[in-house]
């Protein structure tokens, strides 16, 4: 009995002390890098590059950050998979349309509001979206079974497509399908949208829920995609849960600081969310080339800071941004953030070097295209409308929690989800935790004319 009580009391104090270890550790990262995904073309003149995720990771390897790290390329979603949110009519349609075959299907393409100028029928359509898709599901998967704080997948964040059809340069919503993972083991799901454009696709997959609440920061009044007033609070059990912030073209650092960290701080004391979804849509950016904020990489990395220090798991999303070189510096930089990684503004030298001319660095200078419409009245009356909004709650709903549903790994063969075959890039171990994966490169460079609306 005195051996047992032995055992029992160093269990304790084991246990103690790994708690105080962790409250006082870096936060697990998990970061989904897929090397193809880099490789798909929208099309010469349209303005959405996936080549800017090549370009990015370019960044994090060099600045080091992949040593702070579990670096793993992602799953590729199935059909089934996509088919979770989307129908499978419109899945199937994704699959078999291609620049090839695309005059056989001119009721389809109008149905499914594809082959227009934003959302083009390109080479690998089906497969650029099933590997982003996979990737947003697999770090859905990393946060629910505890083995990341934080999980990063910057070819994420397609906030438009709908259940039905594609919108703003989106097909398949990676973010709705990651989110209904999350729901089975997660009472209350929080979205967070910091892209210029509003995120309508996650916000109507859930608008009658009061389960998941959106809040989305975003350009209003003569812009794509129309919706996210702040009038828009949901419906039904979802009536209050989705929390619009209207916004004027302009907003600098010191007006975005003003009004997104007091309303994120009430949306997290009423809604106590267990899991946070952020959508880093790189548009709001100073320069960008379909945006109109002026927002520098600090500001935009003040939001992703703000929301880490919650210390709920997370889940960073990319999203719009169509200057490519300022997507790159931005998601590296919030890359940095998310590890406590202090980096140089001097950018390492790298194969994408001279897309960073004339300056070269990490911060590059803020050169407002406009004036900020933003009044200071202006920014305190959606505070208070907000403000009166989140207070009608009746507090967090409460689940019943049933047997959770299973993974959506469960039950694939073995050998395909081996984690040493398949997820960990380990082509190069650096340190214990980096791994890293050297993928092909994509030159397509930034066209002149660009198509509306956008992602």
């Amino acid at each position: 009995q005195a051996y047992n009580c032995l055992i029992h009391f160093y269990k304790r104090l084991f246990e103690q002390h790994r708690m105080s270890v962790s409250s006082h550790s870096r936060p697990k990262v998990a970061y989904f890098y897929d090397p193809d995904v880099g490789n798909f073309h929208y099309g010469l003149l349209h303005p959405m590059k996936p080549h800017r995720l090549s370009v990015t990771h370019s960044l994090v390897l060099n600045y080091g950050l992949h040593k702070k790290m579990q670096v793993f390329r992602p799953y590729i979603a199935s059909g089934p998979d996509m088919a979770r949110f989307h129908s499978e009519e419109y899945i199937e349609f994704l699959a078999r349309v291609s620049p090839n075959n695309i005059q056989s299907f001119s009721k389809s393409l109008t149905h499914y509001n594809v082959g227009a100028a934003d959302c083009p029928v390109f080479d690998g359509l089906y497969e650029f979206c099933a590997r982003y898709t996979g990737a947003s599901l697999e770090a859905a998967e990393k946060i629910v079974t505890e083995q990341a704080d934080i999980a990063i997948n910057w070819s994420g964040g397609l906030h438009h497509a709908k259940k039905f059809e594609a919108s703003g340069f989106c097909y398949v919503n990676d973010i709705v399908v990651a989110i209904l993972e999350l729901l089975k083991y997660h009472p209350r799901v929080l979205y967070i949208d910091i892209d210029i454009h509003h995120g309508d696709g996650v916000q109507e997959a859930f608008y009658l829920t009061d389960r998941v609440m959106t809040c989305s920061f975003h350009k209003y009044g003569n812009f794509f995609p129309g919706t996210g007033h702040m009038y828009e609070v949901g419906a039904g059990a979802g009536r209050q849960y989705s929390v619009n912030v209207p916004l004027k073209e302009g907003m600098d650092d010191i007006s975005y600081e003003y009004i997104f960290q007091p309303i994120m701080q009430q949306v997290m004391d009423f809604f106590r969310p267990t899991v946070v979804v952020l959508q880093c849509g790189a548009d709001s950016l100073s320069g960008d080339r379909l945006g109109c904020f002026n927002l520098s990489t600090k500001g935009h990395g003040k939001c992703v800071e703000f929301i880490k220090k919650f210390n709920l798991p997370l889940m960073i999303l990319g999203g719009g941004g169509y200057t490519l070189r300022n997507v790159a510096r931005l998601w590296a930089y919030e890359t940095s953030i998310l590890c406590e990684e202090d980096l140089p503004s001097e950018l390492p030298y790298q194969e994408y070097f001279e897309y960073f001319a004339p300056d070269f660095t990490l911060h590059p200078e803020v050169n407002p295209r406009m004036e900020n419409a933003n009044s200071q009245q202006y920014l305190a009356n959606i505070l208070e409308t907000v403000g009166r909004q989140l207070k009608l709650l009746t507090g967090a709903p409460s689940v019943q929690m049933h047997d959770v549903p299973d993974s959506f790994l469960k039950g694939r063969e073995e050998g395909e989800f081996d984690p040493d075959k398949r997820q960990l890039m380990d082509d190069l171990k650096v340190e214990h935790n980096g791994e890293y994966y050297d993928g092909d490169s994509d030159q397509d460079e930034e066209g002149a004319a660009e198509p509306e609306p956008a992602s």
